[in-house]
């Protein structure tokens, strides 16, 4: 097979001709020369947690050594996959709120969005009045971090949900404790000699999943808007293409925002812009990927470079002075491939330390001082490139990035008729759904796999959904995958997408496919999906509203999947997890689970098929949403 046929994108093909001329080995290459997957892999029914194994269930060996079936195997494998996303969003957050704790007025780190801190603080109990910002800042960092560990309760963030979801998780008994309880009764559970039964494997995985979805990645975005601000819309581009050829190149890639806003600041400093040109540089160009690339897209226009694809891709270019990396989505193999061309692969984490990578270690202390370091090794580098080796492919696409909760309702008051509704709120968003003009709305986010084509299930998925009147919303590498295809041009309104939301893209002014963030930020698109509940008194599996990853990856992906559905939203899958080895884990994640917190996954590797099944769903779900609202309309006009 052509390794180019595994990527529509065509940027990656003009460079995955050149690595291969260059003699560097990409994902696209080691791709192919895995013939075959592992079996007892894909299925989930290999055990390896204790000494006595590996334990690989088949026909003739239907019981590992300790005596697990294929039930219990796979139930394990699962638990610990959301434990270990669940790990990565929180830890994350955990970060955030230790930056928090370190802010002030004259130091790295500064409240900029203090109206969000003053409702947070509310919210929480915290004394506002006649207190200095910082103080109240300090106060909230402490309690925030008390959320990883506290002896008593259940999380802060679960009052956010409607009434009727917070009903379903406490009869469930799936409301999530403290974060770390959580991660480590999965570890301690799984453990040989404890839990062995299924449906109490994938009762603890969803519980776990909701310290993540309400709980640990909510703080980690409330607590980011906080310090470096709530975005708003704003222009950028993205594709390779945004490499520039005069110019300092610095990728940042990787999660945590603490590190690249410092990179922002230090990319500005006036005497590192005189060193570039000191150099023989134009200027200093940042660019971002994953999920790094959409914070600081939406909150500074940064210009998306790619996805996580096309992270080795990028190097390839032999325009990067520095790549530089902090925590989750880093491919190893980046050290090798920088060493083919000049590039720095520089590592900031002891969380993400790589073999071959330049560490410059980044601490929350000395922020902007780190910063500077890093980014004076990459404006140095700039004289050691080859310009021989330079090869910057042509397309990029326009994309209007940066769709808070906020910044949605406030294009939303575009079309309010002051009067009579009321400003800020998501009534025109509920009215769209109720009259149909709107058929549903998706969020189509997560990762890339190389299980299938690169970027082809997130494009393929995405236009038929806005071809149907569905809005979608879009975070991670999906959200890069429509920024990079031309899906968050609002031009892409009149192109692709039908009458009805065409219509609504034209008079509230977005494109049809809306940026909310990096993949922690999921939870905004939980807040906007509650927010429309609330204002019908509804539960959000009342709502026709679809959660898709159409090529996860990830261990953290596993745990958006368990939060979106247990939070009452259908998933749907284009890769199949690592379950099948037990029927009974497909039973009750595929049918079992939508009688218990209404809503399931489904999933189907052929993306036009997956697209197909998806907007029938939403039909039906709006029959059930339309009968609702009817019986709310009559109850309203009896009152």
């Amino acid at each position: 097979m052509d390794k180019k046929m595994l990527t529509i994108d065509l940027n990656s093909r003009v460079l995955l001709d050149k690595a291969e001329k260059d003699g560097v080995e990409t994902m696209y290459d080691r791709k192919l020369g895995f013939k075959s997957q592992c079996g007892f892999g894909l299925q989930g029914n290999c055990c390896r947690i204790c000494g006595m194994g590996p334990c690989r269930i088949s026909p003739k060996t239907p019981r590992g050594l300790c005596g697990a079936d294929e039930h219990v195997i796979v139930g394990r494998n699962f638990a610990r996959m959301v434990a270990g996303g669940t790990a990565a969003h929180s830890d994350h957050a955990r970060d955030i709120a230790h930056t928090l704790a370190l802010s002030s007025r004259d130091g790295n780190y500064k409240i900029r969005d203090e109206a969000k801190l003053i409702a947070l603080a509310k919210d929480w109990d915290v004394e506002t009045e006649d207190r200095d910002i910082y103080d109240i800042a300090h106060e909230v960092a402490d309690i925030a971090l008390m959320e990883f560990g506290k002896p008593h309760g259940v999380s802060r963030f679960l009052k956010y949900a409607p009434k009727k979801r917070q009903e379903v998780w406490k009869q469930y008994a799936i409301e999530p404790r403290a974060i770390d309880r959580e991660i480590a009764t999965i570890m301690h559970s799984t453990h040989i000699g404890c839990t062995a039964d299924i449906d109490s494997l994938i009762h603890l995985s969803l519980r776990t999943s909701l310290a993540d979805g309400w709980c640990g990645s909510m703080m980690g975005t409330r607590l980011s808007d906080i310090l470096f601000g709530t975005p708003t819309p704003r222009r950028t581009e993205a594709n390779l293409a945004v490499l520039e050829e005069s110019k300092v190149n610095i990728l940042l890639h990787g999660h945590e925002p603490s590190l690249s806003e410092m990179i922002v600041l230090a990319a500005e400093d006036s005497e590192l812009l005189e060193l570039a040109k000191e150099v023989g540089a134009d200027g200093i160009n940042l660019a971002g990927m994953c999920c790094t690339g959409n914070e600081v897209t939406m909150r500074h226009g940064v210009k998306i470079a790619g996805d996580f694809h096309q992270q080795e891709l990028a190097l390839v270019t032999g325009a990067v002075e520095a790549m530089i990396v902090d925590v989750q989505c880093i491919f190893p193999a980046l050290a090798k491939v920088a060493d083919c061309y000049h590039t720095k692969f520089v590592t900031t984490s002891p969380k993400a330390k790589i073999t071959g990578s330049t560490y410059i270690e980044f601490t929350e202390e000395n922020a902007y001082e780190d910063a500077k370091k890093i980014v004076k090794e990459a404006v140095l580098n700039f004289k050691n490139r080859n310009k021989e080796k330079v090869l910057i492919p042509e397309l990029k696409s326009a994309a209007t990035v940066g769709f808070s909760v906020e910044a949605v309702i406030n294009k939303l008051d575009n079309v309010v008729n002051s009067q009579i509704d009321p400003a800020g709120t998501v009534k025109p968003l509920v009215d769209c759904l109720k009259s149909g003009v709107l058929r549903g709305a998706a969020a189509v986010v997560g990762c890339n796999n190389a299980k299938g084509v690169s970027n082809e299930a997130h494009v393929t998925i995405m236009k038929e959904l806005i071809k149907n009147d569905i809005i979608v919303v879009s975070t991670g590498c999906g959200a890069q995958a429509a920024a990079k295809f031309g899906l968050m041009d609002e031009d892409a309104a009149q192109k692709y997408a039908g009458k009805g939301l065409a219509t609504v893209c034209q008079l509230v002014g977005i494109p049809p496919v809306l940026h909310m963030g990096s993949c922690v930020d999921i939870s905004r698109i939980l807040e906007t999906v509650a927010a429309v509940a609330n204002y019908l008194d509804m539960d959000m599996c009342d709502i026709p509203a679809v959660g898709i990853a159409p090529e996860w990856m990830s261990e953290k992906a596993v745990a958006i999947g368990c939060y979106v559905v247990a939070s009452g939203i259908d998933t749907y899958l284009g890769i199949m997890p690592p379950v099948t080895g037990s029927s009974r884990a497909v039973e009750i994640l595929c049918g079992e689970l939508e009688e218990k917190v209404g809503a399931k996954f489904t999933v189907n590797e052929n993306c036009h098929e997956l697209a197909a099944t998806i907007i029938s769903d939403i039909e039906k779900k709006r029959v059930h949403f339309e009968k609702l609202v009817e019986e709310k309309m009559m109850a309203d006009a009896e009152a």
